[in-house]
């Protein structure tokens, strides 16, 4: 999972997660495995833009450049930033049509750098988190594709073969429905600290309303545009989808439903923020729901519950950090996910009530 903190909110941020990476310790164990060997190895922390659930580096040797993805220093959940499950999932990719950075190596032995981590290949674009580059800025034809291109690459991940590429047992598809809510609420309730207003209503509505499982599929588990990355140049297309952390097989639905909760038509409030660019120029969330049933022939019908559900999700998720920073002496109505978390739990019982379509 990567949460990305608005610069609205990055000033109430007080928690850190320092890192020191041993440029030593990893130029040993990549040895020759990696172009460059003998000659002075580097890294660099790379900055918020890249998110703050997971660090991310770029390491350098020679003329050759990758980067590093390990988790943080201090989880909100056990559960977080799984890099073996990454790695699974981008190997397994290799060879299809979803576009994905390539993973070179894997080490799953914490000895060497202090936890696990994975190096990727570098991948040329932009991430289409709160700005966008020209000319996708000024040209509302290349925002509609992008749009559309956001609902592409996730339709694509729904018809790989996962058996054949050796994901059986990544995930449990049976059951899969039924037990988000009492999972997502048993983490929540790990590190609760306050009453959440439409939390109650949000959990009697799901697990009453919930729809028969969409066929079991490859889903990205938080899937939006802060983690895709966009090709630098027209036609608007993805580069990669990156952070496959919390990947696994399930009902796909709930990646739609991820992207299409947290977008915002014009004279519409944000639930949590505008798209890159502002929101004129982009499809509407049911012509992208349209390009998706067309791509995969599965029924949207239960449509708003899985833009429900992954608020919901999203919402447990980012009161772990509102936790993590009370935990450390920030005052409740001071941390970074203050008013977030109540705004997401908000949105979610929008689409909930039908009043947010």
């Amino acid at each position: 999972m990567t949460v990305y903190v608005n610069s609205a909110y990055s000033e109430r941020v007080t928690t850190t997660d320092d890192i020191d990476l041993d440029e030593a310790r990893l130029d040993a164990w990549i040895g020759g495995r990696l172009p460059g060997e003998g000659k002075p190895l580097s890294a660099v922390r790379m900055g918020e833009g890249t998110g703050i659930a997971n660090a991310l580096f770029t390491i350098s040797r020679g003329d050759h450049a990758w980067i590093l993805r390990r988790p943080p220093a201090v989880k909100n959940d056990p559960s977080a930033s799984n890099i073996g499950r990454e790695w699974r999932i981008l190997s397994a990719l290799n060879g299809t049509t979803v576009p994905h950075p390539a993973a070179l190596l894997h080490c799953d032995d914490p000895s060497v750098l202090g936890a696990p981590f994975l190096i990727m290949e570098v991948v040329a674009g932009f991430t289409p988190g709160f700005e966008l580059p020209e000319p996708f800025t000024s040209d509302s034809r290349l925002r509609r594709e992008l749009g559309m291109a956001y609902v592409d690459g996730i339709a694509e991940l729904s018809l790989v073969d996962w058996r054949a590429r050796g994901l059986e047992g990544l995930g449990k598809p049976e059951g899969f429905l039924e037990r988000q809510v009492p999972r997502w609420l048993a983490q929540l309730n790990r590190y609760r600290t306050r009453d959440l207003a439409e939390l109650d209503f949000l959990v009697d509505w799901l697990e009453s309303n919930r729809p028969a499982m969409s066929p079991p599929a490859l889903l990205h588990g938080d899937y939006s545009p802060f983690n895709v990355m966009v090709a630098p140049a027209p036609p608007a297309r993805l580069a990669a989808i990156v952070d496959w952390d919390t990947g696994t097989i399930g009902d796909p639905l709930l990646d739609l439903g991820h992207l299409l909760a947290r977008w915002t038509e014009p004279g519409e409030e944000p639930i949590i923020t505008l798209q890159a660019g502002g929101s004129d120029g982009y499809p509407t969330r049911s012509e992208m729901a349209d390009r998706y049933g067309q791509r995969t022939g599965r029924d949207l019908s239960a449509l708003p519950y899985y833009q429900a559900l992954a608020l919901f999700k999203l919402a447990v998720i980012l009161e772990g950090r509102h936790a993590r920073e009370v935990s450390l002496g920030v005052a409740e109505h001071d941390t970074s996910m203050a008013t977030m978390v109540p705004a997401l739990l908000r949105g979610a019982a929008g689409f909930a009530t039908g009043r947010r379509v």
